[in-house]
């Protein structure tokens, strides 16, 4: 069997996490694609696909060879869209994933401004606050928010977002101005985005780590309600700068203790193709570092 072909048919497969589903949109019978599986796997000496009655997925070493072959196939259609000059812009599907609010603030409206320029671009956005495994579901391109681990993928900084404690001035008239965060233990505490009853707040303390170990008097799953909670004047919360930046602007919530914040944490833009990325991912990568790099949630000097 031609290994191109090969190749095309593994690819599929990988996307649809379906034999048949492959079948039936390649127009072949479910033995042909299993044939091209299968002499991919003996031509490597390699299992790529694990296959159950009812699902298949990606052993490591398919994980590996599917991003080689995405790469060559990418190459392979650029090629021939430069040979016939039919290649004038961007297209395709592009995933990309943020976290929610992160998403909902900042890469929504980017997208938006990206498909309107490319409109060949199709996007679908995943937005949530979990950590997103980039190869498994897809993803072409990720912006995330904190430390990251040794990994394969590109990363580009964008910014950078600071941990801040805040509340509502209606709450700091009453209650007073906080002024060391081991106050906090006596205050009333709202959590953000955990449903733990015990919770701890690192801060920054001329130089040190200073760790507070805190019971929240009620605690959301959702930040949103964290933050509209405070905006009420019920206690304190601590969020991501960003998160609240609307709020800060027109003074229903006030940031305390910022002498104690620990470090920012870094905003990356990922993406796992490297310099060889397709015209999509590379443009909107483009597109998207340089919109962050200029709003000022992130960037305070830009």
């Amino acid at each position: 069997m031609d290994r191109l072909h090969a190749i095309e048919v593994f690819a599929a497969v990988a996307a649809a996490g379906s034999f048949a589903k492959v079948a039936r949109a390649m127009r072949l019978s479910p033995p042909a694609v299993t044939r091209a599986i299968t002499s991919l796997e003996t031509r490597l000496g390699a299992r790529l696909l694990l296959r159950t009655t009812r699902s298949v997925r990606l052993t490591e070493s398919g994980q590996r060879f599917l991003i080689d072959c995405q790469r060559i196939l990418q190459d392979l259609q650029e090629a021939e869209e430069a040979a016939t000059g039919s290649f004038t812009a961007p297209r395709g599907v592009l995933n990309v994933t943020a976290s929610a609010l992160f998403g909902r603030y900042f890469v929504a409206p980017i997208l938006c401004d990206f498909v309107d320029k490319y409109p060949g671009v199709l996007a679908n956005a995943l937005f949530v606050d979990r950590l997103v495994h980039m190869l498994e579901e897809g993803i072409d391109v990720a912006v995330r928010i904190g430390p990251l681990p040794d990994s394969s993928l590109t990363a580009i900084k964008v910014g950078s977002v600071r941990r801040v404690v805040c509340a509502a001035p209606s709450y700091l008239e009453q209650y007073g101005l906080p002024q060391h965060p081991v106050e906090l233990t006596s205050r009333r505490v709202i959590g953000a985005g955990s449903l733990i009853s015990i919770m701890e707040w690192v801060f920054g303390e001329k130089g040190n780590t200073l760790r507070v170990q805190l019971q929240p008097a009620i605690t959301f799953n959702t930040v949103d309600a964290a933050i509209e909670s405070t905006v009420g004047g019920w206690g304190l919360t601590r969020v991501l700068s960003y998160q609240i930046a609307p709020y800060l602007m027109d003074g229903r919530l006030q940031t305390v203790m910022r002498e104690y914040e620990p470090d920012p944490w870094p905003v990356h833009v990922l993406h796992h193709e490297g310099r060889k990325a397709s015209a999509k991912v590379r443009a909107f990568v483009d597109f998207t570092v340089a919109a962050l790099r200029a709003n000022r949630a992130i960037n305070p000097g830009a």
